[in-house]
């Protein structure tokens, strides 16, 4: 399974905030729509050995564990401490949901 997280759709508050909100918009929903591209055929080969279940876990695991660099390096907002408690968390989701 393979996912892109959705920075994009947070980049336009840095990189489009001067500009009418339904040119991010588009240029969200053209990114959004490469991102489905690639997501659609990912789920759809992962589900063959994985439950939907697992498919989604796995893919909010990837989404944050890209999305916390995103927003302290580019976004330039401080690194906190419940960005760890929210990744323990989702080291727990993964753990249960991948267990036999």
């Amino acid at each position: 399974m393979f996912t892109i997280p959705n920075n994009a759709w947070y980049a336009h508050l840095k990189n489009l905030a001067d500009k009418p909100w339904w040119i991010a918009a588009l240029i969200s929903w053209g990114i959004a729509l490469f991102e489905y591209l690639l997501q659609v055929p990912a789920n759809r080969i992962g589900h063959t050995d994985l439950t939907l279940a697992q498919l989604k876990i796995l893919q909010e695991a990837i989404t944050l564990t890209v999305f916390v660099p995103f927003v302290v390096f580019y976004m330039g907002q401080p690194l906190k401490l419940d960005y760890l408690w929210a990744g323990l968390c989702l080291l727990g989701a993964v753990y249960f949901i991948f267990r036999s």
